[in-house]
């Protein structure tokens, strides 16, 4: 195994799509991860997209990355019972309702065993509630979790965030907690089950909407905040339609800089008038501002303008279309994209997102192994 922060940590994997990405924050820094499956192999392997010339998962070669795959057969006694050794001699497990395995083994049992283990329980929507017995696939999180509700603009209906970035915020969640309770129990002994609903991780990210929901009346504002695509609820950022692009653009922090800037572009219309400088036509200025920057942004190239923006400490955005970011300078520069093994190719993948100084992330390629080398061969001792 390769050295890394979580060199030495045991972890065993029983997620589905919900948590999988958290199983793969951990195995890249180092830790030991296993992950059964059946014998037809893990469903997951059936995701798409696919290899055009192998017929390979490459989602599934991305978040399945650095773990050892163990063919279990759960009709099998004995081999149901070498998972359970491996649960009782691992430092976290990482469970999700439903997942491969998980209603076979004794997570409570191995707790009692094993006093420092740590149970990640991963579920949609916790153990409690109206709602505990409900299923919930990436759309339906998002939509039961507000994401999808916060999402377009006004003539439209509310939108699907692309992929199924509602799993990958919890996923992330579920790494987090396990880091947490990991080091609380090297420090005490004491391990504890973390219940981490995929539900709750979606709406923690809504704190914007949920203030305005709460305190809106308070703020003027009304309870509802409505969808507005691309623009911020200060209306004072927008994503901006440029030449052959868009660009995310803002007057803020600095509405002055802004304001010559566009002036030295001959560009600032009517802005000068002292009527958009009294402070209690501020909302009347933000909107004419931004109405002018649309004006001025629509014959930019977003490119150009964002390198401009950077030189002035502008935080513009320039609004990468995804085979710009394929081929990125400052992802390259970085060394980001990483070769990938998918079946017998290997590809470039996506790098992770952190560097550590000592104890770099690093891929490594899936490893099958066998039940028989569950005890004797995985040098997870019972020592531990």
């Amino acid at each position: 195994m390769a050295a890394g922060p979580l060199s030495g940590v045991r972890l065993l994997d029983l997620t589905d799509e919900r948590a999988i990405y958290g199983a793969k924050l951990l195995a890249d820094l180092g830790a030991d991860v296993v992950r059964p499956e059946p014998p037809e192999g893990d469903a997951l392997r059936k995701r798409g997209p696919h290899h055009a010339q192998n017929g390979e998962s490459l989602w599934f070669a991305y978040f399945g990355s650095s773990r050892r795959f163990l063919r279990t057969d759960v009709n099998n006694a004995s081999e149901v019972a070498q998972l359970q050794q491996l649960l009782e001699r691992a430092d976290i497990v990482i469970t999700c309702d439903g997942g491969f395995a998980v209603d076979l083994l004794d997570v409570q049992g191995a707790r009692q065993h094993r006093p420092g283990l740590v149970h990640i329980a991963v579920s949609s929507f916790g153990d409690s509630g109206p709602w505990k017995d409900f299923q919930a696939p990436d759309l339906i999180a998002g939509a039961l979790g507000g994401a999808v509700a916060a999402t377009g603009v006004p003539e439209t209906t509310p939108l699907k965030t692309f992929g199924e970035l509602n799993f990958m915020v919890s996923g992330t969640y579920a790494a987090i907690a396990a880091l947490s309770a990991l080091y609380y129990a090297r420090a005490t002994g004491e391990g504890q089950r973390v219940s981490v609903p995929v539900h709750e991780c979606i709406t923690s990210c809504l704190e914007q909407v949920l203030m305005m929901s709460w305190y809106g009346e308070k703020m003027g504002r009304g309870r509802i905040l409505p969808r507005q695509g691309g623009t911020h609820w200060s209306m004072a950022f927008t994503v901006m339609p440029a030449k052959s692009g868009a660009i995310m653009t803002t007057p803020m922090p600095d509405f002055d800089a802004q304001l010559a800037w566009l002036v030295e572009e001959d560009a600032h219309q009517d802005l000068l008038e002292e009527k958009y400088h009294d402070p209690a036509n501020l909302p009347m200025y933000i909107g004419r501002m931004m109405q002018v920057m649309r004006e001025w942004v629509a014959g930019q190239d977003p490119e150009e303008l964002f390198l401009k923006a950077q030189e002035r400490h502008a935080p513009y955005g320039w609004v990468l279309p995804i085979e710009r970011l394929a081929d990125n300078p400052q992802l390259a520069a970085r060394e980001w994209f990483v070769p990938f093994q998918v079946g017998d190719t290997t590809l470039q993948g996506p790098g992770a997102p952190f560097r550590f100084s000592e104890t770099p992330w690093q891929y490594r390629p899936p490893e099958a192994i066998t039940a028989d080398m569950v005890v004797s061969e995985l040098g997870w001792e019972t020592s531990r």
